[in-house]
């Protein structure tokens, strides 16, 4: 082998010389068979190499003379270790050579064990120990590798590495990760080689897990430890090597991602990161998604990676303000694709729960939260147990805190067990509906929610206490919250079915006609979502109180139909002639909306209504307050809101005069000197606002 494939060793520590031996034993073992060294002459190789390198010629093989060390290796005493000269440690190291590269035709343990027992030999030979030049040795083979051939001189050089973290693993990984930050591709080469050593790997994982935890060094160590985990996963077949710490590892990953989110960490770190544009190409925050996907799909869990790329839940892990919604994604995806691993974690979560670190805390509870949803998990502990958990956390003054408790209370709602205690917490539920955190407003709705679809559901008990916190809901200024509380009124109307037939007493039949104009001027809610609750809604309604109009009721959703709104208003009016008042003071309310399409929809409603009303139904002061209200709207800077006023207006107009004169309207006097004409049916202009129709919802064009 010519010598020039090795290159020069620069410096010369301890690490060096081991390698520069190995090269010589590698070499003399091809040119003859191997043999015991001795002290006399060894016979020339046949073939000369064509210039021998400084760094082998320093190297005496057995039985040769030593030569000077040349002026580069002779001028450096800086360096971390000077090269030994006597001639007892060149004679061990040359042994070491000749035993290592036997070494190499074997495999498995046996080999890296002796060669690590040789090294110890050749430097306790010299009066030092083997885990005191362990650091030396790693920046020697750092410096060697490069000049490397491919093939069995890297693979001596790996074997080497393998055989110090054989019995000093810590050593090896402390004195590896200061070179992995910034990225070095020598040093992720030696990780890679680690990796697939599985006599080795377990023990250098288990080193790195306690770096990036912070208990073996400093944050930087961490943050170090993220990248050697990526590359040390990314190896088949070394995830086998987790086995008996997988989900403490992946628990410490992902808490590693929330203290990144944070900025505890990286102070540039990116706040955003998405996977078509990663920001740096080695930033923490994706080397460490990068170590928890190949952690997962090493383990067969493959169909977790891609279910978080498809919902997003990756982006939301490194997001600042979306970490938890990640973890809550990554749990849920935990527990349908890979419940092999639920009881492992659910082990490792609870002493974390009451962690004095917040980032833990959080994560440990919103992970806890999630895996709620897999019923065998959830067996594991005693209901009281994570009911105690759930109501201390509504307790605590972090609102996040409060949000996952009330997603849990969802998530255990679900499962098949009988909560003897939800009773309990109801007025929890109950209570985070009056909350200003959008986050627990919706949480409660979606347990309550999930509490209705349990078998034999308290219907009743929640008919009354929602009776007085659900309408305002129904207007809610968030988006969510408003859809969020339509579906729960379309739940509970569905549960509540033979409830709503027995009379007007019932709570849930007084909810939902104290709702029932809500739920009609929502169906132009710019808001898909709160337009398509309240249609499922109202159909529930329609189909419960035996309407017969959900015919009209999906032409006002989708094309705004005047004439199915008229269809409607009549049904009202003429099956809850005692609620007329109720129905247009609560629409009257609408006109002072700041929204445009809300104050049309609004005024339209009045018109109808009072088209259909018979005069007995409303009192004076009624058509006064609304007549009033209506004439404001002729001003309104909406054209539209503007004409639809004017034709309600003269429907509240000839209503009054069908009062009779003593029930006589303040009019205008242009209108007092009218004849009373007979009431016509309100005729509208089309509206401006977009329309939900099928044709727009899908993308396609609609009529030109």
């Amino acid at each position: 082998m010519a010598g020039g494939v090795w290159g020069r060793a620069r410096g010369a520590p301890v690490g060096a010389l081991t390698l520069t031996a190995l090269a010589e034993g590698i070499r003399a073992s091809q040119g003859q068979p191997m043999r015991p060294p001795s002290k006399g002459p060894q016979p020339k190789p046949d073939c000369e190499p064509e210039a021998e390198p400084a760094s082998v010629a320093a190297i005496p093989t057995a039985g040769q003379e030593p030569r000077s060390p040349p002026p580069e290796q002779e001028s450096a005493p800086d360096r971390l270790h000077q090269v030994p000269q006597c001639s007892r440690a060149e004679g061990a190291l040359a042994d070491l050579a000749l035993y290592t590269a036997a070494c190499l035709e074997e495999a498995g343990f046996a080999g890296t064990q002796a060669t690590a027992l040789t090294l110890s030999s050749a430097l306790e030979a010299q009066g030092v120990r083997l885990e005191d030049q362990v650091h030396a040795l790693v920046l020697g083979l750092l410096a060697q590798v490069p000049s490397l051939a491919e093939g069995r001189p890297r693979q001596a050089a790996l074997r080497v590495l393998s055989a110090l973290a054989l019995e000093h693993a810590r050593e090896v990984v402390c004195a590896l990760l200061p070179c992995s930050l910034p990225p070095d591709r020598v040093a992720a080469e030696l990780w890679r080689s680690l990796s697939r050593n599985q006599r080795v790997n377990g023990q250098v994982l288990v080193q790195l897990l306690w770096a990036l935890k912070g208990a073996a060094g400093p944050e930087l160590e961490a943050l170090a430890a993220t990248r050697a985990l990526g590359e040390m996963l990314a190896v088949s077949g070394c995830v086998g090597a987790t086995r008996g710490f997988y989900s403490h590892l992946l628990l410490v990953l992902v808490t590693q991602l929330h203290e990144l989110a944070r900025g505890a960490r990286s102070p540039d770190t990116p706040k955003v990161w998405t996977p078509s544009h990663p920001g740096p190409p080695h930033s923490h925050a994706s080397c460490a998604v990068e170590a928890l996907k190949a952690l997962l799909s090493g383990d067969g869990s493959r169909m977790v990676v891609t279910c978080m790329e498809q919902a997003g839940g990756w982006r939301r892990l490194v997001g600042a303000h979306t970490h938890l919604e990640g973890v809550l994604l990554l749990a849920s995806a935990m527990v349908a694709h890979a419940d092999h691993h639920l009881r492992g974690l659910f082990a490792d979560l609870l002493p974390r729960l009451r962690s004095a670190d917040d980032t833990q805390r959080l994560t440990a509870i919103a992970f806890f939260t999630g895996l709620l949803q897999s019923q065998p998990t959830a067996r594991l502990l005693r209901e009281e147990v994570i009911l105690e958990w759930l109501r201390a956390w509504q307790g605590d003054p972090e609102p996040t805190v409060r949000w996952l408790g009330l997603l849990g209370l969802g998530h255990l709602a679900l499962s098949g067990r009988k909560v003897r205690h939800v009773s309990a917490l109801l007025p929890a539920l109950l209570g985070a509906l009056g909350e200003g955190d959008a986050r627990l407003v919706g949480a409660a709705l979606g347990a309550l929610r999930r509490l209705l679809l349990r078998p034999r559901a308290p219907v009743r008990l929640l008919s009354a206490e929602l009776g007085p916190r659900l309408p305002p809901l129904l207007d809610d200024a968030r988006d969510s919250v408003r859809a969020s509380a339509v579906g729960l009124l379309g739940t509970l109307v569905r549960r509540g079915r033979g409830g709503l037939r027995v009379g007007l007493r019932g709570p849930l039949r007084k909810l939902v006609l104290k709702s029932l104009v809500p739920l009609l001027l929502c169906l132009h809610d710019p808001s898909l979502d709160a337009a398509e609750s309240s249609e499922w809604t109202l159909a529930r309604c329609d189909q419960a109180l035996r309407w017969g109009l959900l015919e009209e009721m999906v032409s006002m959703a989708h094309y705004d139909s005047p004439e199915a709104l008229s269809r409607v208003c009549h049904r009202m009016v003429h099956w809850y002639p005692s609620q007329v008042p109720r129905f247009l003071s609560q629409t009257q309310g609408y006109l002072r909306s700041p929204q445009n399409h809300l104050r049309r929809a609004a005024t339209v409603l009045i018109g109808f209504l009072v088209y259909h009303t018979s005069p007995s139904h409303v009192t004076q002061d009624l058509l006064d307050s609304l007549f009033q209200d209506l004439g404001q709207l002729r001003s309104d800077p909406e054209p539209a809101v503007v004409a639809a006023a004017q034709v309600s207006s003269q429907q509240v107009a000839l209503l009054a005069r069908a009062h009779g004169p003593r029930q006589r309207l303040r009019l205008a006097r242009p209108l007092l000197r009218q004849a009373r004409p007979a009431r016509t049916p309100p005729v509208y202009p089309d509206s401006p606002f977009r329309r939900r129709s099928f044709a727009g919802r899908w993308g396609c064009a609609g009529p030109s």
